[in-house]
């Protein structure tokens, strides 16, 4: 099997993120690339490890949160990330819940308020 490496430009297209998204991911220690020079090069954990950083950015955790949780693996292993995982999908599903009640209410609100608009206006 052949390890994959990518240059750093490969690795912006391949995760569809800027330049500025890499370097900031490396600055705060979610990635650590192999250098070569001035070259950064990204193998086979720095991509399963930006995966899961976009995959938790989707479901609306924090960087912080990332980070420690990869750094879990790192130091207590897989069975030790997966309870943290749990916890904080039980966390965050309830944060989700809470903003999704909020946006229907927002939305009936708004319906409300242009059915209203609509109607005075047709009225006139």
């Amino acid at each position: 099997m052949t390890d994959i490496r990518l240059s750093f430009k490969e690795m912006c297209a391949k995760f569809d993120v800027t330049p500025r998204t890499l370097r900031y991911y490396e600055y705060i220690e979610l990635l650590h690339p192999e250098k070569e020079g001035r070259s950064r090069f990204y193998g086979s954990r720095e991509l399963a490890r930006m995966t899961l950083i976009l995959r938790g950015r989707r479901f609306g955790f924090s960087l912080e949160d990332i980070r420690q949780w990869l750094l879990i693996y790192e130091n207590e292993g897989n069975e030790a990330q997966m309870t943290q995982w749990v916890t904080l999908a039980d966390k965050q599903i309830v944060e989700l819940v809470e903003q999704q009640k909020q946006l229907q209410e927002t939305l009936a609100e708004l319906t409300a308020l242009r059915d209203l608009t609509t109607k005075q206006l047709n009225e006139n």
